[in-house]
This record gives structure tokens, sequence and C-alpha cells, in this order.
């Protein structure tokens, strides 16, 4: 529930800045990575969706009718046959919709990682800015940019959609 610039500047500052004071880090193939703020911006972003992305599957879990997981126990299915052809599909299907709005609002956040210095296309955006003293054409082509990556990936999201075979009864 905490903010997601928190959660950046927490990893990059805080957690970043003790790293190089431990001579057996800097010594490991580790720290390649370590010094670097990527790893930092994937790390707090995955773990700021992590939590919504597990309450939404574990409600999506909690909606398959449990009749169904009875009447696949009466089958004689074992545990991971329900889980794979009957629990899983439906779950899936439940949150399909809501896993689509995350992953936008995920691609929306990503900005934010320009101010632990990650280089992305907002970054680049203002770099444009700064270097050529134009304030709105680069903004316009960004936003043109972000509504095309979003278009596409609702495009996808609603494909699989229409590909999975569950009908919820």
């Amino acid at each position: 529930g905490t903010l997601l610039l928190l959660q950046l500047w927490l990893l990059y500052y805080g957690l970043g800045s003790l790293f190089p004071q431990y001579p057996w880090i800097r010594e490991s193939w580790m720290w390649p990575y370590l010094r670097q703020a990527w790893p930092y911006g994937v790390l707090a972003l995955t773990l700021s969706f992590a939590g919504y992305e597990g309450e939404v599957m574990r409600g999506a879990f909690a909606g398959v009718p449990k009749g169904q997981l009875e009447a696949a126990r009466a089958f004689g299915m074992s545990r991971w046959k329900i889980f794979r052809r009957i629990w899983l599909p439906q779950a899936f299907y439940r949150a399909l919709p809501t896993l689509t709005g995350e992953t936008v609002l995920q691609l929306k956040s990503t900005p934010l990682v320009a101010t632990i210095s990650v280089i992305d296309i907002f970054a680049v955006s203002s770099k444009v800015r700064q270097d050529t003293y134009l304030t709105y054409e680069p903004l316009l082509l960004l936003a043109l940019i972000y509504m095309a990556i979003t278009g596409i990936l609702v495009f996808a999201f609603s494909r699989i959609e229409a590909r999975i075979p569950v009908k919820i009864g």
C-alpha cells in the first residue's frame, strides 16, 4: 500500500547506497547489476504490483464454484489435475479483465523509474525537451506512444480472453 515513488527511492537511494560499503558485494558477480539503477526499478515495480495481482488472483480462485472442485475430486482427479484443468483456467478467466487493467496501470507507472536515472521513453522525452526547448511536441509524441502501447496491450488481452474456452456457468 505504499507509494511506488517511495518504494523506488527507498530501494535505490536506501538499499542501493548500502551495497558499496560491503567489499564482498563489490567483489561478487552481482555488483555490475547492483550499481545500476534498472534492477531497483524492476524490483520496485514488481513488489508494488505483486500484492495487487496476488489479491486479484486470490479472489478469482475463491470465485470458482466449490461444487466443480468437489465433482472433480469425486471423479478421482488428482490435486494437480484439478488445479491445472479446472481451478486455474476458471480463475484466470475471472481475473483477466482486472489483470488487463492492472497491466495498463503498471505501464502508466513506468515513467516513475526516470526519477532514479533509468532511461525510458519518458526520460528521452524530457531530454529532447531540454535540448530543443520544445515543450509540447515531445509530450504529445510521448502520449501517442503510450496510447499505442496501451492499445496493443488491451488488444492482446482481449484476444487472450476470446481464446479461453472456459464458460462460467
